[in-house]
């Protein structure tokens, strides 16, 4: 079993000091993981997508490192009210109001959808992938606790934490900054504001109206659970009530990650997680996500093609290439242009590792200090996952195999392995990328054989002396990104 975490210390951005500090983990060579999982009530969007895809890199670093890793991811496919917000209809519910169908048929069928969509990604499976249906038994006996404790007070049927309470002894707003003092002339007045003590209290058993499909038999009547609650109950289940990391969405940083820290402090009397991780958002051509605004585009529209935003179809791994290389706590911006420019780095990064397996060395020594370029991939990765960092690395070395190929350097068979060998755990194992062009190669196959066309009618035109007609074939294929190069053996192209 592998140890190189004995030789690699990662430091990473926690959000809850706001800056970076060592990984240190509760048991040595033991990482227990955390992620917010979706709602299952409608098809899983790129945004979401980009934070399971960061944490998947996080999870396959870890397991690189030979970590033994348990990640959780949940499912949540109960007791998420509209807009966030404690009144309003279940989404789930809703969903199923709308579809005419049960509320576990849309769980059900968004499920399957999720996990199609995240393996399409090369996204591996968590350890454990609870659900909050499976967990009622867990959320009431916390919300008992919690009663006990005197952090939280019925109110017709419901549960809510009072908030205010909890702050007298505590730091609610720690994680988001916020002071519990600026929030309360910023309330919004709903009408279910008025059971409660106060407006910034928050639902940890919501009591049933008779309309209500999903309901469940509680100490305090049929009612469902609050939505912050699941995570608490389902993390520390599997992970114990105090873990290394908890991971999600910047937009669940207040108030479902507040709620959570809130609710564990009040059930256990400590803080729940050593290290919180925060993905940040995904725009569309400079502006938020949006479907009322169309300004929004789904992982199966990308793929096929068949949207009204880019002009081609794009493959699940240059999207994936274009995520990883930006860092996973900056805004991310998606365009047309951006996806051709990740489509035309990734072709380049499996040109490179294709051709430097096929490679030997030139030389007894190496003008290339391997060791060095090695160290500085794991460093990108130990400083807070960097993998545009990392990525920059790949391409030393993309560029190395080039001036390999054209003798400009030398390099030792051994070196020539390690290269290729290092490339490969970083490109496959760590970024999780696939090599698409060994599931199929007849798209290749067929452009190959459209340029051959293309060359074959540019000679001729050279032949009878039309320059310009040649010239026109080479600039615009050159606009495509193929380049020809001319010699006495005949000519032959390029694709960047």
């Amino acid at each position: 079993m592998s140890t190189l975490y004995k030789h690699h210390q990662i430091h990473l951005f926690n959000s809850l000091s706001r800056k970076k500090e060592l990984l240190t983990p509760i048991s040595e060579g033991y990482v227990g993981m955390y992620v917010c999982g979706p709602t299952v009530y409608s098809k899983v969007h790129l945004g979401n997508c980009r934070t399971f895809m960061s944490f998947d890199m996080i999870y396959r670093y870890l397991l690189h490192l030979g970590y033994k890793v348990r990640y959780v991811r949940n499912i949540t496919d109960a007791g998420h009210l509209e807009h966030d917000e404690d009144e309003g209809e279940d989404k789930i519910a809703k969903k199923a109001r709308l579809e005419r169908i049960e509320p576990m048929e849309v769980v059900q069928k968004y499920t399957v959808d999720f996990h199609q969509t995240l393996e399409k990604f090369n996204v591996l499976s968590p350890s454990i992938e609870p659900t909050a249906t499976g967990h009622i038994i867990e959320q009431i006996e916390i919300i008992e606790k919690i009663l006990k404790k005197g952090y939280a007070y019925i109110q017709n049927g419901s549960v809510y934490f009072d908030v205010l309470k909890f702050n007298k002894e505590h730091d609610y707003g720690k994680l988001s900054g916020r002071k519990l003092e600026d929030m309360i002339p910023n309330t919004r007045g709903l009408q279910g504001h008025l059971e409660k003590k106060n407006p910034q209290d928050f639902a940890l058993w919501k009591k049933a109206e008779p309309q209500h499909i999903m309901r469940w038999t509680s100490p305090w009547g049929d009612g469902f659970p609050g939505w912050h609650i699941e995570c608490t109950a389902m993390s520390t289940k599997y992970l114990g009530p105090n873990f290394d990391i908890h991971g999600g969405g910047m937009d669940l940083k207040f108030p479902h990650h507040e709620c959570e820290i809130a609710q564990a402090e009040a059930h256990s009397g400590s803080s729940p997680v050593n290290y919180w991780l925060h993905a940040n958002m995904l725009t569309l051509n400079g502006k938020k996500m949006s479907k009322s605004t169309d300004n929004n585009v789904y992982p199966h529209e990308i793929f096929s093609g068949e949207n009204s935003i880019f002009s081609r179809a794009f493959s699940p791994s240059v999207v994936r290439f274009f995520m990883m290389q930006a860092h996973y706590t900056s805004i991310l911006d998606l365009s047309q242009d951006a996806l051709e420019a990740a489509e035309k780095g990734y072709q380049r990064l499996m040109e490179s590792i294709h051709a430097v397996s096929a490679l030997k060395g030139n030389g007894n020594t190496s003008n290339f200090d391997l060791g060095a370029w090695v160290d500085r991939c794991y460093a990108a990765m130990n400083d807070d996952f960097n993998t545009p960092v990392l990525i920059a690395q790949l391409f030393e070395a993309v560029k190395q195999v080039n001036l390999l190929k054209e003798g400009q350097t030398n390099l030792t068979d051994t070196d020539v392995q390690l290269l290729s060998q290092t490339l490969k755990t970083f490109t496959f194992e760590v970024l999780g990328l696939r090599d698409e062009s060994k599931i199929d190669t007849s798209h290749f196959e067929k452009l190959s054989s459209v340029i051959e066309l293309l060359i074959e009618q540019r000679n001729k035109a050279r032949e009878r002396r039309d320059f310009s007609t040649s010239d026109q074939i080479r600039d615009q294929l050159l606009d495509l990104g193929i380049q020809l190069k001319d010699s006495k053996d005949g000519t032959t192209f390029s694709i960047s």
